[in-house]
Order: C-alpha cells, then sequence, then structure tokens
C-alpha cells in the first residue's frame, strides 16, 4: 500500500476522480457556489498528500500533465466565443468600462491594503497580478522584481475566493444580467471565475473568457507602470 501512495502514477488519476467526485457533490447540492469542485477537488488532494507524507514534487510528477492540458482548455474556449460572437460584439463601451474598472480596482486596492500593512515590497510586486491568470500573473510579478511562487498562491486564492463568494456578492446586489456577472467573475477571478460562470450560463462564461484574457493583458499594461508610482 505504501509503495503504492509513493507512485507518482497514482496522482494523475486520483486527481481526476476528487474533481469528478467533487462536481458530483457540487451537482448534488445543488451547485452553490461554496461547494466549488475546484476548492474541493484542491481540498481532497491535498489532504491526501498530507495524510500520505508524500511532498508536492512527487505528485506533481505524476499528474503534471494536467499542467500541460491547461493550455489546451484554454484555447478551446474559443469556441463557445465563436458561438456566440454576435451578442458579445454588441456591447463593447459596456465591456471596456467594466473591465478598466475592475482590473484598476483589483490592482490598487490589493497594492493599498498591503502597503497599510507595511509588507516589503517584493511581497506588494508579489501581489499585484493577482487578478492575472495564473502563468501571466508569474510571469508579470518575474518581470516586477516580485516572487512567482508567492504571485501564484495569491492567484490562485484570489480565484477560488472570488468563485465562491463572487456570486452571492452580484445577487446580494441584485446584478443578474449575463454580461454584467460574467466580466466581474473574469476579470477578478480569472480562470477559475470562468469556470463558475459557464456554470451559470455559457454567455456568462463566454463574457468571463472575454474578461479573463482582456483582463490579463490590462493588468500587465496597468503592473508595468505600477513601480513607479510606488
Amino acid at each position: 500500500m505504501t509503495s503504492l501512495l509513493e507512485s507518482p502514477i497514482l496522482w494523475l488519476p486520483a486527481t481526476i476522480a476528487a474533481y469528478l467526485v467533487a462536481q458530483r457533490l457540487a451537482a448534488w447540492a445543488g451547485k452553490p457556489p461554496i461547494f466549488n469542485p475546484t476548492l474541493l477537488g484542491i481540498t481532497a488532494i491535498a489532504a491526501m498528500l498530507l495524510v500520505a507524507g508524500i511532498p508536492y514534487e512527487q505528485y506533481y510528477r505524476g499528474a503534471s500533465i494536467l499542467h500541460y492540458a491547461l493550455g489546451a482548455a484554454v484555447v478551446s474556449l474559443a469556441v463557445p466565443l465563436h458561438r456566440n460572437l454576435r451578442r458579445l460584439r454588441a456591447d463593447p463601451v459596456v465591456l471596456s468600462a467594466a473591465l478598466l474598472a475592475g482590473v484598476l480596482t483589483s490592482a490598487f486596492v490589493g497594492v493599498a491594503i498591503l502597503i497599510a500593512l507595511n509588507a516589503g515590497h517584493v511581497v506588494i510586486m508579489s501581489a499585484a497580478p493577482k487578478s492575472a491568470t495564473a502563468a501571466v500573473s508569474m510571469e508579470i510579478a518575474r518581470g516586477m522584481g516580485g516572487l512567482p511562487a508567492v504571485t501564484v498562491c495569491v492567484t490562485i486564492a484570489t480565484g477560488i475566493t472570488g468563485a465562491v463568494i463572487g456570486p452571492y456578492i452580484l445577487d446580494i446586489l441584485g446584478i443578474n444580467r449575463p454580461n454584467a456577472r460574467g466580466i466581474a467573475l473574469g476579470a477578478v477571478s480569472h480562470g477559475i471565475g470562468t469556470a463558475r460562470a459557464f456554470n451559470e450560463s455559457e454567455i456568462t462564461g463566454c463574457w468571463a473568457t472575454v474578461a479573463m484574457c482582456l483582463g490579463s493583458l490590462l493588468t500587465a499594461l496597468i503592473c508595468a507602470v505600477l513601480p513607479a508610482l510606488l
């Protein structure tokens, strides 16, 4: 049994199984945001690694194919985008204004909080691009003198928090339009928020996809001038 747990081959099917079970659990519960499959899957795998005493490096050797599959998954989002292209073109002003507001708020409020907490320059530069996708935010942080390892943790935490809490906040505020909900989730919570948006409807997910992609680009532009402002 010990040798099986220590085998890297185990962790790819274990990761897939954990996510599928999390999806079933979320569906059984009526898909409330708190039952986010990504959050549940991460929690399950982390618990298994801790109990079995398996280091992350060993886990990654077995499940690393999922890392490379992420790019293909993002590219596949072009399919629903193409199907809904006409509807997405209808609100360019709304998209631009919402993206600018969302990304600016996310970047500067986060930085302001860290400054108020007397965080170091490296920590601030690591956390500033947190609302871009993980791959983009890591490269932005590296160019700003931040630590990519810190950035990816903050980015994932931002995505999960936004995907779990975001829909509740939007409901409380009475924001029901698919374009508004999609842009909010995609711009602030990147890929994880986009996946949550697709759970609501395809068009909501499409708006989130556009917001995620353009938001990452806008985050890079904002962070390029951020060090000069601090």
